[in-house]
């Protein structure tokens, strides 16, 4: 059961045309999102970062950002956030043998070493105490520029954010997030953890 109950998607009318985002990102509206109009003004600033962040510029696509937000959210152990990063990076057109084998970045030959230097940097800079040193810096520069190392950096922050905030309120999963996690996370031992589905009411 969640810390908080999740609001309907209809309690704020403004919430929910910046929320349409999340309806490409994800076919749905996140719990998180529909907990945090509780505090409107909350809800509409985390989704202005989260599109600002995962906005594609180009190089770091949309699907390596959410490559990156899973091995962040591994690393965190955050269920909820994995959940929806895989999810994600499937419908944001992952290749396929990524979405199979993503435990296996470091080794499976469906990654290049750009990617896994940024996949590098998402599993140590999401560390307590922080892994980030100076020949990951290296590998870094040596695959993207300083532009692209912020937009990497920017996803991990906001995944950083969201499983502190998913973990500690106990955000329910969605059916459709479960779904993807059953079908690309489970075989490594992946459940649904604290995030099971709530017994009481969403709020109006």
């Amino acid at each position: 059961m969640p810390l908080v109950k999740p609001l309907s998607p209809e309690a704020n009318l403004e919430v929910k045309e910046l929320a349409e985002f999340f309806n490409e990102t994800l076919g749905f509206c996140p719990n998180s999102v529909l907990t945090m109009q509780i505090r409107p003004e909350v809800a509409s600033a985390f989704i202005g970062l989260n599109k600002a962040v995962m906005e594609n510029h180009g190089t770091v696509t949309s699907a390596l950002k959410r490559m990156i937000a899973w091995v962040s959210s591994n690393a965190a152990g955050c269920r909820y956030c994995q959940a929806h990063s895989i999810r994600a990076a499937e419908r944001y057109g992952a290749n396929q043998e990524q979405l199979d084998n993503i435990w296996e970045y470091r080794t499976h030959q469906a990654f290049n070493e750009a990617e896994r230097a940024a996949l590098d940097f998402a599993l140590a800079a999401s560390q307590v105490p922080n892994a980030v040193d100076e020949s990951l810096n290296q590998r870094l520069h040596d695959h993207w520029d300083d532009g692209e190392i912020v937009e990497i950096l920017g996803v991990i922050s906001l995944f950083g954010y969201l499983n502190r905030w998913n973990d500690s309120m106990g955000t329910s999963l969605e059916d459709g997030a479960i779904e993807s996690a059953e079908k690309y996370l489970i075989k490594k031992g992946w459940n649904k953890g604290k995030h099971g589905k709530a017994k009481r009411k969403i709020r109006f």
